[in-house]
């Protein structure tokens, strides 16, 4: 039970980052849709973080996973970083300025003429970004986790602070007019005709002081380029750059697909852009299960590479694996029963799209099973079947979003990546058997996740006019789930102590 207790115990120090922090991240959705109105004003935003998720995965090209497959050993440790950070460098350099030196083609290409200077931005962001996460790399490998909590939360607390100093200080002010104090001041620092734009801009100054909080782990690093060692983590990364950006297209592909396949008018009263931007900020609803999923990630990694060869390894693999899944249900069914109040966070125009939030949800929580499952290819260096899997997912996403779009708006998206990821749910579990057999308790969740779909089905038939009754039967509903688990399982707790 001792490594079960140290893999929930990391997850929780690593949570204190995850989701803390991107809830506290998070809560600037209710400023932004209260600050902005109209939901086709951000929708440049939305779009560009929309392409920044498989553009980090270009930029990292998988080197923080082998770094963990490679830098696990204290002797060799300092070779490899020198080398793969080195490589990153070289690697953002040459990306940042390409998407620097074309920022005005792409985005006129992007249908955003003029904002070249949010495009140069996010390419700073995204190459910083790339680089600092070597470095969150060495923190985790070293189990040094108060210290990756500690930057990354500085950061974050930096990103917010000038989040609230833009919008809730000086766009009030100018609300306000010349009469009010400081207007001439902040007239000088904010510009409320670009007023989005300082989403971004925050962003870019919370990443760049990101490298001023990492300095130590930087001081030792000395520039480092071994063509045949280079060759050798290339090699194993590869598969791991496909994987990423296949999963990343499956990730947005809803996103990046909307605005060209929504049929005008298809929302009466909303443009495309209206409608792109409300399906953008509801998908933000879904971060409360993609937190408990990355929290879980950042300590099972590491943890799992120093498993290697270990004889238990695959019943470990098992357990924490339901015993995940289990957690991600709970959010799924607690998340989806209490959206009436959880939705009011968002601005009144854009809570038409709360619909979409569990579906979402499940195909997060698949994303994150997969992601859970898809150890055993990375541990027996296998990595060109997650290549094989994910491609498969992002396929079936492009086909399925082409087809139900037009049909049937926003919610075809979800639609279809809920059956994407469950797919390569199952293409993992079916390889993996055959690889790198795992003693899953298969029925038993598959059980659990349908008995949470009647549940949230069940509800969305019932309607209860008094509020506060209805938020207490959503809740009482939750907690006889959570009893009904924990009931259901009380004789395992035994079983865990046999495992170390």
């Amino acid at each position: 039970m001792s490594f079960l207790k140290k893999l929930a115990g990391d997850s929780v120090l690593y949570g204190i980052n995850t989701i803390v922090g991107r809830l506290l991240n998070w809560l600037l959705v209710p400023l932004h849709t209260r600050v902005f109105l109209n939901p086709e004003v951000l929708a440049e935003n939305n779009l560009l973080y929309t392409y920044v998720i498989p553009l980090n995965i270009l930029f990292t090209f998988g080197m923080e996973t082998t770094f963990f497959r490679y830098g696990n050993k204290p002797e060799s440790q300092k070779d490899v970083f020198n080398q793969i950070l080195s490589f990153i460098l070289v690697l953002s350099l040459v990306l940042s300025g390409v998407i620097i030196l074309f920022a005005t083609p792409l985005v006129e290409a992007m249908g955003f003429p003029g904002k070249e200077h949010l495009l140069k931005w996010i390419a700073i962001i995204i190459g910083v970004d790339a680089i600092s996460a070597i470095a969150f790399a060495k923190l985790r490998i070293n189990n040094q986790v108060k210290k990756f909590v500690g930057v990354r939360m500085s950061a974050l607390f930096v990103n917010i602070g000038l989040n609230l100093f833009f919008f809730l200080i000086c766009w009030p002010i100018l609300q306000e007019g010349p009469e009010a104090n400081f207007y001439g001041l902040i007239s000088k620092i904010y510009n409320p005709e670009i007023g989005p734009d300082y989403i971004i801009l925050a962003n870019y100054v919370a990443s760049s002081l990101t490298l001023l909080f990492l300095w130590k782990e930087f001081a030792p690093f000395r520039f480092k380029w071994n063509g045949k060692e280079l060759k050798k983590y290339i090699k194993y990364a590869y598969p791991l750059i496909f994987l990423g950006l296949a999963g990343s297209i499956n990730l947005t592909a809803d996103r990046l697909m909307l605005r060209g396949l929504l049929p005008d008018g298809f929302y009466p009263g909303l443009t495309t852009d209206d409608a792109f931007s409300i399906y953008a900020n509801c998908y933000k609803l879904s971060i409360f299960m993609t937190l408990i999923v990355q929290a879980y990630r950042f300590a099972a990694d590491p943890f799992f590479f120093s498993k290697m060869g270990d004889k238990n390894s695959p019943e470990m693999l098992a357990i924490s694996t339901k015993w995940f899944t289990l957690a991600c249900i709970v959010l799924w069914v607690a998340v989806s029963l209490n959206l009436d109040w959880i939705g009011l966070l968002l601005g009144e125009n854009y809570r038409s799209g709360l619909v979409i939030v569990p579906w979402l949800l499940l195909a997060n929580l698949f994303i994150g099973l997969y992601g859970n499952m898809s150890v055993w290819y990375k541990l027996t260096d296998k990595t060109i079947y997650g290549t094989y899997i994910t491609v498969a997912g992002m396929v079936v996403t492009i086909g399925l979003n082409y087809l139900f779009i037009p049909a049937f708006g926003y919610l075809g998206c979800a639609y279809a990546f809920v059956i994407s990821s469950f797919l390569m749910v199952f293409l993992s579990y079916y390889f993996g058997q055959k690889h790198y057999p795992i003693p899953y308790e298969t029925l038993r969740v598959i059980i659990y996740l349908i008995a949470a779909a009647v549940i949230i089905i069940f509800n969305s038939y019932i309607s209860i006019e008094n509020f506060g009754v209805n938020i207490a039967f959503h809740i009482l509903q939750c907690i006889l789930f959570v009893a009904a688990i924990y009931f259901l399982e009380r004789h395992t707790f035994s079983n865990l102590k046999t495992i170390s």
